[in-house]
């Protein structure tokens, strides 16, 4: 595997090479490099620092141009969360470690991704490391995206590699018109509200794999070609996918609810356990439309085979119909005398002998249809009615 990082991954129903990758692969260092090493995509976004410090009563929201310019924000008893949108400066990333005073480790997994979903507790913050996906606009595919969160006793530090979108704006608006509790608690409280809206952005996406399956199954019953095949094992795909990201959140999701911490309160672990329920209904979500992709594709095959089955058929009944008449004319094909005795085919001799020979295929061919009508052969079985 390279060590390129894409920008925002794309899972398109036609996939190029490098989104075959991306499915399934995580990011490695190369053999000898030193730890702590980070790897900067040279088309990845100079990054963005917004600032949003508050309290139960009042609301700061900052543009930065440095991570310095947060430091003083971080002791304060308000809560300060700091978004960083883009990993494309080594320089300013390097600064953002020397002011959150991140570990080697912990900013080579915030920068190098993909990683996968995890959480490592240090002495004084906590590192969470979470896959965010959102639905395309065309319905057909999604966007996946790292998202690190790093948090401490009074501040939150979120780190995502694109700018473009992602799934915290519901969140943004509780704390700008004070909706809710979320601006009376404290940071483990808006790590939660965060790790909520990453794990409720994963139920779009499934809806649309949902209406997408519905319309694959009509078309595997009704008309089935290679294109339905290819979308089958597209979708296949894109659901181990999501499969890899949400299971080991659940476990990430798990060890905060488990382990003690005191970042996180008692009262905001309750509350992550409504979020492990919900990555566990995405779980089981992704499990049900796996197993019916996988059922798609033995449908296909059935369906193949049947309509494979319709055109032996079709032969088989023509060929039978055609097999006397063949017989019949074979006989009178043949040459006789009828001058040297009278059985050698008199009908050669008559008058009407071809008009009656005619209407003998026809009667013999009538007889053979209507005994195939009878017996129902003519039905298409690969059909499924409704009732």
């Amino acid at each position: 595997m390279t060590q390129k990082r894409p920008q925002l991954r794309n899972f398109a129903t036609q996939p190029n090479q490098d989104d075959e990758e991306d499915l399934f692969e995580y990011f490695y260092d190369k053999p000898g490099a030193l730890p702590g090493t980070i790897v900067i995509d040279k088309d990845a976004p100079l990054p963005k620092i917004i600032l949003i410090d508050y309290n139960e009563t009042n609301r700061t929201c900052l543009a930065l141009q440095s991570p310095e310019d947060c430091a003083k924000y971080l002791d304060t008893a308000s809560v300060s969360w700091v978004d960083v949108l883009g990993l494309g400066s080594e320089e300013i990333l390097q600064q953002l470690g020397k002011v959150f005073d991140l570990h080697p480790l912990v900013l080579e997994d915030v920068v190098n991704v993909p990683q996968r979903p995890k959480v490592e507790d240090y002495e004084d913050h906590v590192v969470i490391i979470a896959r965010m996906v959102m639905p395309k606009e065309s319905g057909n595919s999604f966007y996946s995206e790292q998202v690190s969160l790093v948090l401490g006793k009074h501040y939150l530090l979120t780190v995502q590699e694109e700018p473009q979108r992602d799934c915290f704006t519901p969140v943004r608006d509780r704390i700008r018109h004070n909706k809710g509790t979320i601006r009376k608690r404290g940071a483990d409280y808006l790590t939660y509200a965060l790790l909520d809206a990453i794990i409720d952005g994963f139920f779009p996406v499934l809806e649309d794999y949902g209406e997408r399956i519905e319309d694959l199954e009509e078309e595997v019953i009704a008309n089935p070609t290679r294109k339905t095949l290819d979308k089958i094992y597209q979708i296949r795909r894109e659901l181990l996918a999501l499969r890899r990201a949400i299971w080991p959140q659940r476990d990430a999701i798990n060890t905060l609810i488990r382990d003690g911490n005191i970042l996180v309160s008692e009262e905001v672990r309750i509350y992550l356990r409504d979020c492990y329920d919900h990555a566990v209904q995405v779980m089981d979500m992704v499990e049900t439309y796996r197993e019916l992709s996988s059922g798609l594709m033995d449908v296909y095959m059935s369906s193949v085979g049947n309509r494979m089955n319709e055109v032996m058929k079709l032969l088989t009944v023509i060929s039978s119909i055609f097999i006397p008449l063949t017989f019949v004319a074979g006989i009178y094909g043949m040459n006789f005398n009828t001058e040297k005795s009278p059985w050698n085919m008199p009908e050669l001799n008559w008058y009407f002998g071809y008009p009656l020979c005619l209407a003998l295929m026809i009667a013999i061919a009538s007889g053979l249809i209507y005994f195939f009508w009878k017996r129902g052969w003519f039905e298409n079985f690969s059909t499924i009615k409704d009732e």
